[in-house]
């Protein structure tokens, strides 16, 4: 069934709205780029809130995925929000065009950008939600200045690159202390995880304060991204009526 699009990102509209949450965010890196309409609908069926769309350049990390033009053709494919990730260098230069392929949320490395605050202001004048994601092992102290700033924080719990990685169980701490940060400092964000999130453990970095939870494998690995995204989204329930 045709979708209607999505109106483009325009530079006079202030920053865009971010999904309800808790929201389940199925990641596209792992799904099967041969039948992606297909699994980007089961996905949207089974409860997604959001997708989640990995852009890595093969310098600041070790693969290479997807561009603009990729971002634009699964815009035509759903009416959710397209949550893109910049694992890249020098950001600034692909914002605008990755905003105008229907991105409405975009986060930049704190590790990859030395000037947050204009790479934050060029975000939200391009239409999209601002965020910044961390690696692993970057402390939470290097958000201090930027945070009142941002739509969303990502905390990546495995090393960015690759799908299908195990959750790095020190992220759990830190998940709950940024959670606590916000709360105490009035701030706005909230906090997206990605990497190695399953049904085994949905739950508990819900409770440690995820609003967004990236899913890859636990939705596209097997035949049933339906099945598996509705399991996860069920499991989300008795936090969102909390």
């Amino acid at each position: 069934m045709a979708r209607l699009p999505k109106e483009k990102p325009d530079p006079a509209r202030p920053a865009a709205r971010l999904p309800d949450t808790p929201a389940l965010a199925p990641s596209i890196l792992t799904a099967d780029f041969s039948h992606l309409a297909d699994a980007i609908a089961a996905a949207e069926a089974g409860g997604a809130g959001l997708f989640h769309l990995d852009v890595m350049d093969g310098h600041f990390v070790p693969n290479l995925t997807i561009g603009p033009l990729i971002v634009e053709a699964i815009d035509r494919l759903t009416g959710l929000p397209l949550d893109v990730h910049l694992m890249i260098e020098r950001p600034d230069l692909y914002i605008e065009r990755f905003a105008r392929a229907g991105a409405d949320m975009i986060s930049v490395h704190q590790e990859a950008t030395p000037h947050l605050h204009r790479t934050v202001q060029l975000i939200r004048d391009c239409g999209a939600a601002a965020g910044v994601a961390l690696n692993p092992s970057t402390p939470l102290a290097t958000l201090h200045d930027i945070l009142p700033d941002l739509d969303y924080v990502l905390l990546m719990s495995v090393d960015p690159g690759f799908g299908g990685q195990r959750f790095i169980p020190t992220v759990m701490t830190k998940i709950a202390s940024l959670k606590r940060h916000v709360d105490d400092s009035g701030a706005r964000a909230r906090i997206e995880v990605d990497g190695g999130i399953g049904t085994d453990n949905i739950v508990a970095i819900r409770e440690h304060g995820a609003d967004i939870l990236v899913a890859g494998s636990a939705v596209f690995d097997g035949h049933d991204p339906k099945g598996r995204a509705r399991a996860l989204v069920d499991l989300l329930k008795p936090a969102r009526r909390g």
